[in-house]
Order: structure tokens, then C-alpha cells, then sequence
């Protein structure tokens, strides 16, 4: 009985593999053009002294402070800091603004606040229809942001109201995160490279 439940766990870690890797290559392979003019916008950004906002829910709140953080500090190369901002880490905002207004505008309200002209918002939703993040993407259209959707599946509403959508090729939320990972360290790399001597 042990050794048949171990045979089991191995073949769900192999499909669990096989499946992300899949994700993965068609997300490339859709995605390619978007992923590096994804960067070419981040690069043009932060060489106007613009800003890059990040925001999303769960899984996606947790990568965009992980990625704000790359372009903060260091992603592999030594050299200045960038302005990037994780919308979802500044827990009195979130809570106060969640209280007093609703959650819809936990994002959209601090992007008021925050954001100008030719920032970039990198609006991140595994389904595409995350309210408080498509509010975020519309009050960034009012302040003349630009926006980049990382989403999923089908790409939800998300895809249609961003300058540029890149679209996880899976509609499993594991595998869409996964993917999402790939994409941000690609644009990491991107940026740092063509910014750093």
C-alpha cells in the first residue's frame, strides 16, 4: 500500500512538471513579442524618470512585491536602484481604503496618489477579472499610464483594457503562476541588461 501511494505521488509530481514546462513553452511561444515590448516600455520608463507600479491579488500581491523588490535592489548586476512600487504592500492604505471605501479601489486609489504620466502599471491577474486590479488599469487610462496585463486563461477583461497583454498559456492558476514567474524575470533580465553597463 506504501509503495503504491509513492508510485502515485512521483507520477503527480512528473505531470505536475510536464505541465508547467508545457505552459511555459506555449506562453513563449504566444508571448514572445509582448514580453520584450513589455520591457522596452519599462527600459523607456525608467530612463524619463518614470515610475513602475505592480499590483495583484494573493499569489500575484506576493509577485509583485518580490518583483518590485528586483528592480529596487538588484536583479543579477550591480548598479542604480529603479523606482518600483508594489501597490499591495502598504497595509494601512490597503486597510484603510478597504474600509472606508470598498476593496474595488484599494490599487486605484494609491495609483491616484502616486502615479503621473507615462508611468508604467504592471496590472497582474491570473483570471483577468480582478475588480480592484481592472480599477487600478482604468484610473491609470485617466492619469496617462501605461499598462501591462499579466493574466491567464482566456485573459479575461484584463487583456482588453491594457496597452499590452501577456496571456499565461494554461487555466490552471498554478501553472498560470508559474508561467508569470518566468515572464517577470525575463523582463528583470531584459531591463537590467539593456540599462546596465
Amino acid at each position: 500500500m506504501f509503495f503504491r501511494q509513492e508510485i502515485d505521488m512521483e507520477k503527480t509530481v512528473e505531470k505536475i512538471f510536464t505541465e508547467s514546462i508545457t505552459a511555459k513553452q506555449e506562453t513563449l511561444r504566444k508571448n514572445l513579442a509582448y514580453i520584450v515590448k513589455s520591457a522596452e516600455i519599462i527600459i523607456e520608463a525608467f530612463k524619463n524618470h518614470h515610475k513602475l507600479f505592480f499590483c495583484g491579488n494573493g499569489g500575484s500581491a506576493a509577485d509583485s512585491q518580490h518583483i518590485a523588490a528586483e528592480f529596487v535592489g538588484r536583479f543579477q548586476k550591480e548598479r542604480n536602484a529603479w523606482p518600483a512600487i508594489a501597490l499591495t504592500t502598504d497595509t494601512s492604505a490597503l486597510t484603510a481604503l478597504g474600509n472606508d471605501y470598498n476593496f474595488d479601489i484599494v490599487f486605484s486609489r494609491q495609483l491616484e496618489a502616486l502615479g503621473q504620466k507615462d508611468d508604467v502599471l504592471v496590472a497582474i491577474s491570473t483570471s483577468g477579472n480582478s475588480k480592484n486590479v481592472l480599477e487600478a488599469v482604468k484610473k491609470a487610462k485617466v492619469i496617462g499610464i501605461k499598462t501591462i496585463g499579466i493574466t491567464g486563461g482566456s485573459g479575461g477583461q484584463l487583456a482588453l483594457l491594457c496597452d499590452i497583454a501577456i496571456i499565461a498559456a494554461s487555466s490552471k492558476t498554478a501553472r498560470i503562476q508559474e508561467s508569470h514567474l518566468c515572464i517577470f524575470h525575463s523582463l528583470c533580465e531584459l531591463v537590467e541588461n539593456s540599462l546596465t553597463k
